[in-house]
């Protein structure tokens, strides 16, 4: 019978990986990994915040991260090179997040389980929340989906089906905010960005349609937070680093039997 702690710690990776194989597909299709890191590295800064006015940790990494979309998308809106532009941002934020939490003397003993997760000392509360955000989000992908994807294959034929792709950017921004908020207790600021690329990575060549590889990634999200765990529990690894070595593995079996 699984302990306690170890069927939150499984029921939190699974209720992440439902979101993060969905949204993680549109960040593969746009290819804006740096965008997911920018936001991942300003979580730091979110959770010093956090710590120092006595907030919770979902609502000042939440905070962060929406600022840190709401800046980017303005700075795309006026032209500013998109590349260059998200690793200014992803290392500044890093860095002042790093210098922040070392003012915070309760932090520092902490600073691993934030920078890499800790995913077994997930609580029901924490469980209530990465549920619950997930869902919003899932549903906010779902109404929005056919737009999305129209805007993201093509934004000149999304403009002429009248669909506006700086709404449709701006919206995925803000999910992803999302998500790498509910994902700070998971699998820590620095691995939320492969729980969203890796497993969508693996799922792009082996499925047909978006749809299907939105799906095939969730489930290999799913698959690599078991194995994760299951390799945490019996080799004493971290957790979440052992999750995002498990969704590699399955990468890396995805190049061998993908199409084409």
């Amino acid at each position: 019978m699984l302990d306690d702690f170890f069927l939150r710690a499984l029921l939190a990776g699974l209720g992440l990986a439902a979101v993060t194989g969905p949204l993680g597909s549109f960040v593969v299709w746009r290819r804006i990994a740096y965008f997911g890191d920018s936001m991942a590295h300003a979580a730091i800064l979110g959770v010093a915040i956090s710590l120092a006015f006595g907030m919770s940790i979902y609502a000042g990494t939440l905070a962060v991260a929406i600022a840190m979309a709401l800046l980017v998308s303005a700075l795309v809106a006026r032209g500013q090179v998109m590349d260059t532009m998200l690793g200014v941002l992803a290392h500044a934020a890093l860095a002042i997040g790093l210098v922040a939490i070392s003012f915070v003397p309760s932090a520092r003993s902490d600073l691993a389980g934030f920078l890499f997760g800790d995913v077994l000392a997930v609580g029901w509360t924490d469980l209530a929340l990465i549920w619950g955000g997930g869902a919003l989000v899932l549903g906010l992908l779902a109404w929005r989906w056919q737009r999305l994807v129209t805007a993201t294959v093509n934004e000149e034929l999304a403009m002429a089906a009248g669909i506006d792709p700086r709404l449709e950017r701006l919206i995925l921004s803000l999910a992803l905010a999302v998500v790498v908020a509910l994902a700070i207790r998971v699998v820590g600021s620095l691995l939320i960005s492969a729980m969203l690329i890796v497993p969508a990575a693996a799922a792009r060549g082996l499925a047909a349609t978006p749809e299907r590889m939105a799906a095939l990634a969730a489930l290999i999200a799913a698959a690599s937070v078991a194995a994760g765990l299951w390799a945490s529990l019996h080799l004493d690894s971290p957790a979440g680093p052992s999750i995002v070595a498990a969704a590699t593995l399955f990468f890396i079996i995805g190049q061998v039997f993908r199409r084409g």
